[in-house]
């Protein structure tokens, strides 16, 4: 049996003390943050029919993360020519950004080989994630994703008013795309697809993906959430972008916070046919929530293909040493294409969460289709010692 419970009781119930929302910026951010966490009654946080999250249960004064390895950040940004770019553009933060922001999507367009009527541009790629579901689903209709997949956009398309068709990965943990495409129906208002997705890491072959959004974007729109896409390595990881050209229905999202290294400066892209940008302009202004700093560090930061370069290969490197050192332990890592590992443990989540945070290292722990697993994000090569370190002893 679920019971939903809104923060505010939560905190005041004991379940999630101050301390541990302050440690856990995920649990329910974007446009519906007001909406009640779903617990079970383990109080687990209820992601998915098959994910399940585990909340410390720490209370008092946060611990002091020397490891902060659970919000799948890049540790290496922002590039020198990002922070000069925001320090020199702060005087003129006074002034709206029209002309620069108009300049990046120029860029942009031209980096994706489209015109700036398929770009739409936003605070972060989960905000136009939010806005597509927003503008898709306000009349109802359906979703179709995988589970487990990265949640923001069925979330927002649940609260105002849609149903979601998850449809289970398959047992390498890539897309069932099969599946998912015989799941769309009259009612399917989009197809969602994360590649490499989000927790698992894992990726769907594109050749594969290619044709399966070239014929299923014929009736309706598919969003590939790219994010990732530029760590990728040692596979067929080509990016859907190229369909655009070909008249499909096909919405691409894309982010400056893992290469680029902007989380905390917001700023991303959807880029999909005009038709469609011009759809979600009707409702709501992407571009409109973006800081003046921002547009200028996330120009700077596009042309800093050094930056990118070195940030790939010591992502490749810190996953190198992970994997190595998990198989050293025995544990079963599912292969990843991100900046972060998914992998099982054999001990209780709560008590391993609480006890990895006591040693300074934040990750994740998630029940997966009934077992247990940490997710940990690549960090320097210092921080990843210190989670293996920990790892052994707890």
């Amino acid at each position: 049996m679920n019971q939903n419970i809104e923060r505010r009781k939560l905190l005041k119930s004991g379940l999630l003390g101050l301390t541990a929302l302050a440690g856990l910026p995920y649990l329910q951010m974007g446009a519906f943050a007001s909406e009640p966490l779903t617990l079970d009654d383990e109080g687990r946080i209820v992601r998915s029919p098959s994910v399940r999250e585990l909340i410390p249960t720490h209370t008092g004064k946060p611990p002091v993360l020397a490891a902060r390895l659970n919000a799948n950040e890049n540790p290496y940004g922002p590039s020198d020519a990002a922070q000069k770019a925001v320090i020199e553009s702060v005087v003129r933060g006074n002034r709206y950004a029209w002309k620069e922001l108009f300049d990046l999507v120029d860029k942009i367009a031209a980096k994706e080989g489209v015109t700036a009527a398929h770009i739409m541009m936003g605070p972060g790629s989960s905000d136009l994630l939010e806005k597509v579901a927003m503008v898709c689903f306000k009349d109802g209709g359906n979703i179709v994703s995988a589970d487990p997949t990265y949640m923001s956009i069925v979330q927002v398309a649940k609260a105002v008013g849609a149903t979601w068709k998850a449809v289970p990965c398959k047992a390498d943990w890539s897309h069932d795309l099969k599946a998912m495409e015989a799941a769309v129906d009259g009612d399917t208002k989009l197809v969602y697809i994360c590649n490499p997705n989000n927790p698992t890491g894992a990726i769907t072959n594109g050749k594969e993906l290619y044709d399966f959004c070239s014929r299923v974007s014929e009736k309706v729109p598919v969003f590939i959430d790219e994010a990732y896409i530029e760590l990728a390595e040692g596979a067929d990881t080509q990016s859907m972008a190229s369909l655009l050209a070909q008249k499909k229905n096909v919405v691409i999202g894309r982010t400056f916070s893992k290469i680029m290294g902007l989380a905390g400066i917001r700023v991303g892209y959807i880029a999909a046919q005009p038709e469609f940008i011009e759809r979600i302009g009707k409702i709501t202004r992407g571009g409109m929530g973006i800081a003046y700093t921002s547009i200028y560090a996330a120009t700077a930061s596009l042309g800093d293909q050094n930056f990118q370069a070195m940030t790939k290969a010591k992502n490749a490197a810190a996953k190198k040493y992970i994997y190595g050192e998990l198989d050293r332990l025995g544990y079963r890592y599912i292969p990843s294409y991100t900046n972060f590992v998914l992998f099982p443990i054999q001990m209780q989540g709560k008590t391993f969460l609480d006890a990895m945070a006591a040693k300074g290292v934040g990750i994740r722990v998630f029940e997966i289709q009934q077992q247990t697993w940490c997710r940990v994000s690549l960090g320097t090569m210092d921080e990843m010692k210190l989670f293996v370190s920990s790892l052994q002893t707890v």
